[in-house]
């Protein structure tokens, strides 16, 4: 079995797993959070596991940090979490182009759709929606 372990938040959205990776800092669990208001639930914070199965990329979070968030100032938290769930986007935390050309990025030998985008716009939450029904469909 193929798996690997990153350093990344994930959401899911209507069963979809979304990757949020970048930088320590960056805002990866701040937008998870705010993802998380609008609907979403925890996949994992920090560190997700991923694995193939039948031919699908799947994220789970390891046993040591099931059901927490970190929440920047006040610390970790415990939260509703759903987990395994299938990746169908990542979101990468950057300045984005203003039109980009899509991208992807192979993860245990599986392309997955990317966005960029900047974790701290108030439109960030929306965006990552937007990115995942337009790239993310293939499941």
């Amino acid at each position: 079995m193929v798996s690997e372990n990153i350093h990344a938040s994930c959401v899911a959205i209507e069963g979809r797993a979304v990757l949020i990776v970048g930088d320590s800092g960056a805002g990866k669990s701040d937008l998870a959070l705010r993802l998380i208001d609008r609907g979403a639930a925890l996949v994992s914070d920090d560190q997700v596991l991923l694995n193939v199965e039948d031919e699908r990329l799947i994220a789970s979070a390891p046993d040591t940090i099931a059901g927490k968030i970190e929440v920047r100032g006040i610390g970790i938290m415990p939260i509703l979490a759903q987990s395994p769930m299938p990746v169908a986007l990542l979101i990468e935390l950057t300045t984005p182009e203003r039109m980009p050309e899509p991208q992807s990025r192979r993860l245990c030998g599986i392309d997955v759709p990317v966005a960029a985008l900047d974790p701290f716009e108030a439109s960030a939450p929306i965006k990552a929606e937007l990115a995942l029904r337009q790239w993310g469909l293939a499941l």
